[in-house]
């Protein structure tokens, strides 16, 4: 798990000090704080008209799939806030296993919670055909 937080900080950290050549490079005089302001602004809006359309044509029959979406990104931010929470306050091991066991045990549940949820829909339109049927 350490070995996995150290490559994602080194791969920001050369980001960051190639962000920062540039501005030296180009001769502006941002800092640090600005060019935060400006890096997260223009990765947040990118992401977001990349994420809108997306979301925009999942609405009109697949708010399940957004409201998963939604939910498994959170649950990936709270699994690593746990880890690195027990890293930082030594309640605990960090370990990327635990991550992924998080994960999966999501996966799980909402593989099981799918299954009840077609049946439900599958009862459901049988029921409503056949009443259909009846008239």
């Amino acid at each position: 798990m350490a070995a996995f937080l150290y490559w994602i900080i080194d791969i920001i950290a050369r980001i960051h000090t190639y962000l920062l050549t540039l501005n030296d490079g180009f001769e502006y005089v941002f800092s640090d704080k600005e060019l935060h302001f400006l890096v997260i602004g223009i990765l947040g809006m990118a992401m977001l008209f990349v994420v809108y359309p997306l979301f925009k044509a999942l609405s009109r029959n697949h708010v399940m799939v957004i409201a998963w979406i939604y939910v498994f990104t959170v649950i990936l931010v709270i699994t690593f806030a746990i880890e690195i929470g027990q890293k930082v306050s030594n309640t605990g091991v960090m370990d990327f296993k635990d991550i992924v066991f998080g994960i999966v045990g999501f996966l799980a549940m909402f593989l099981v919670f799918s299954i009840i949820r077609g049946i439900y829909h599958l009862i459901r339109n049988i029921v409503i055909n056949n009443k259909k049927k009846d008239y």
